[in-house]
């Protein structure tokens, strides 16, 4: 039998995420643990009103999405334990501007440059809808086919209720080809 918990956001464990952008004409980075996906060209990252971060997101209206693996997790997580309005967080990680002059992690795995389109604000969150401009890879993780190989890239996992953070686990099967 099923209990019913209420209304709670469970659709956990969710890919950490750094966000880079310029504030003030400085760097800043954030941790966001707030992603989703919107279509095949558009992702949407939520950002509570608070954050220092938001302000250079509305202003550039550019921002880097950068994903995390074990041995950058140490300076994610520091960079979403402290604000940028008190502490300089723009030397925690080597930089590489992008062509929209968004600065982005060096040793991300994977980053995504991106555009913001939109910006759908609730109560207490800035909902920021962006547009991908481009996609960087470290090329060791990709395939032959120049796809992403997300075993190679190993993305760490964040899982809200209880604030841990996960590994990718094994491969369970190809979507659409499971046997029924």
């Amino acid at each position: 039998m099923r209990k019913n918990i209420g209304s709670v956001l469970a659709l956990y464990p969710t890919p950490v995420c750094v966000a880079g952008t310029k504030v003030d004409g400085k760097t800043n980075w954030l941790l966001v643990a707030h992603v989703g996906i919107l279509g095949h060209d558009r992702l949407l990252i939520s950002c509570a009103k608070a954050h220092y971060t938001n302000k250079g997101i509305k202003e550039s209206r550019v921002v880097s999405v950068n994903l995390i693996d074990e041995q950058l997790l140490s300076k994610a997580n520091y960079v979403g334990s402290v604000s940028g309005k008190t502490v300089d967080k723009s030397n925690v990680f080597d930089e590489e501007i992008g062509e929209t002059g968004v600065p982005m992690i060096k040793d991300s795995p994977l980053t995504m440059e991106c555009i913001v389109e939109n910006n759908y604000e609730t109560e207490d969150f800035d909902n920021f809808i962006l547009l991908i401009k481009n996609t960087f890879v470290k090329e060791e993780c990709l395939d032959e086919q120049g796809k992403i190989n997300y075993d190679k890239l190993k993305p760490v996992l964040f899982e809200m209720p209880t604030y841990q953070y996960l590994s990718t686990g094994e491969v369970l099967g190809k979507c659409l080809k499971l046997e029924k």
